[in-house]
């Protein structure tokens, strides 16, 4: 089991007053002064590259770190390179990769954000168990524009992972809690962009050395930090934008646990996935409305869907900040981190490599849509709408597994795979709004409204089936990025 364990959990100004005062912590270790400048070239080369230099002063001594992040890390023996500096300049030396990633000159490196917060760390020992738990109260300034910080960083130093996430509990019953999935260099990056920009699907960042279970964790963290990015712009700005990217992330960790079923095999990943079906209907519901709203509805039709829409996102974050949704993205944490599923399938299952595993899983998931599509003139509206449902989970798999197959054939491969699964899933959702238009008419009760037919798709349904039925013949056809 994997006891690296960091929890970086984010708290509003007047939360955190109430979680020192709460005292829940003890007495702290220690408490200090931190100031950190950011610096990166003009064309921001070292971030855009996967690296950040900062310079961090506290007290009288100054320390450069220099961070590989993401795919960069992977190159190198160690991530992080430390080394205390005698004046607030940017030292770039050969012990550093940046020498030799960069052409570096004199001047390059300019000074970006600072970051200044106030440090208190606890030590805790209980049971065996070492946590060391971080407040950070501060801002992130850059010019004239500053964003404030408030989090705790909880991260296991040995023993029972279980622990951290008791102590997130504990926590969590004191002051509302969200999980943090930005560094603190994203923010600063985000914060000179002064831009709430809504963020797609990152590639997934998979080896081929990983096992099977590793690569379970790995996907479907990287769809909560999907999720949890565009939740973050949703509640600034109530963007449709945000609130449907947020969507398509529940709906990508839904997939990753049935496209997993092999070794999720415990009654908690049920429930989890049962939870995250609730929590996907209450945006879709949402988002439901949105799309109408983009069909230039009537005046009158407009307000109307003005108000529906309104109400519905209350009920978004009525969901996510209520007792239910506030323990389901505790609970995956939890569960991701400390589940049955890493210990309780056989060896062979939970061990096997997680490029066998997506081969099997890829062959599994295009025979399902071959199977379910074969004759989409024939079947029903429901059937059609399994065989949508059949690719994109085709879909999503193959983004969840491109980087295992990342050779110059493997890459081709997908991007003509990826391409031809774009336009099956044009044409099926096309397919889907002809139907599904009216009914979300009669839920909202405007079916009978006389404007209600400008709202509905109008095409020939036999020619959109012949169109889906080409472009899944399309994928079915093209070369398997896998094999």
């Amino acid at each position: 089991m994997n006891t690296e364990i960091e929890l970086k959990l984010e708290l509003s100004p007047d939360d955190l007053d109430r979680f020192e005062a709460s005292g829940l912590l003890g007495e702290p270790a220690s408490v200090e002064q931190q100031r950190s400048v950011y610096f990166d070239t003009r064309g921001r080369d070292l971030f855009q590259s996967g690296f950040t230099l900062r310079i961090r002063t506290v007290g009288a001594a100054r320390t450069q770190t220099i961070k590989a992040t993401g795919p960069s890390a992977s190159v190198y023996a160690r991530p992080e390179w430390e080394q205390p500096l005698v004046a607030d300049e940017p030292v770039v030396g050969h012990t550093t990769p940046l020498a030799a990633e960069f052409d570096l000159r004199p001047g390059d490196l300019e000074p970006q954000f600072t970051v200044e917060v106030e440090r208190t760390t606890w030590d805790m020992d209980q049971d065996g168990t070492r946590i060391e738990a971080v407040l950070d109260r501060g801002a992130i300034t850059s010019g004239s524009r500053r964003t404030a910080i408030g989090e705790i960083e909880l991260e296991l130093k040995g023993g029972d992972p279980q622990a951290l996430f008791t102590l997130a509990r504990r926590i969590e019953a004191v002051v509302p809690i969200r999980f943090g999935v930005m560094s603190k260099a994203e923010r600063g990056f985000r914060l000179i962009d002064a831009q709430q920009t809504v963020f797609k699907a990152e590639p997934v960042e998979l080896d081929r050395e990983m096992r099977v279970t590793t690569s379970f964790r790995t996907i479907a963290l990287a769809c909560l930090r999907h999720f949890r990015l565009n939740e973050d712009v949703l509640r600034m700005r109530q963007n449709p934008e945000a609130l449907h990217q947020a969507r398509v992330a529940l709906r990508r960790l839904r997939s990753a646990v049935s496209l997993y079923r092999d070794i999720l095999q415990d009654d908690e990943s049920q429930r989890i996935k049962g939870e995250l079906k609730w929590l996907a209907g209450e945006f879709g519901k949402a988002r439901d409305v949105d799309v109408l709203l983009t069909r230039e509805p009537e005046p009158e039709l407009f307000e109307r869907l003005q108000t529906a829409r309104a109400a519905r996102y209350v009920d978004v974050f009525s969901a996510l900040d209520g007792a239910r949704g506030r323990a389901l993205l505790l609970d995956l944490h939890e569960w991701l981190h400390c589940g049955a599923y890493q210990s309780t399938p056989p060896a062979e299952l939970r061990d096997r490599s997680a490029v066998d595993f997506a081969e099997a899983v890829l062959d599994r998931e295009r025979r399902k849509l071959k199977k379910h599509g074969r004759a989409l003139a024939k079947v029903s509206d429901e059937e059609r709408h399994e065989a949508r449902k059949d690719a994109k989970k085709l879909r999503y798999a193959a983004e969840f597994f491109a980087a295992l197959f990342d050779d110059k054939r493997g890459v081709r491969r997908h991007k003509r795979f990826i391409s031809a699964m774009t336009a099956l899933q044009d044409q099926l959702g096309t397919l889907n709004d002809l139907v599904s238009g009216p009914l979300v008419l009669g839920e909202m009760g405007l079916e009978d409204h006389p404007d209600a037919e400008t709202l509905t798709v109008h095409a020939d349904k036999g020619k959109l089936i012949d169109r889906a039925q080409g472009a899944l013949d399309d994928v079915i056809d093209v070369k398997r990025f896998w094999r």
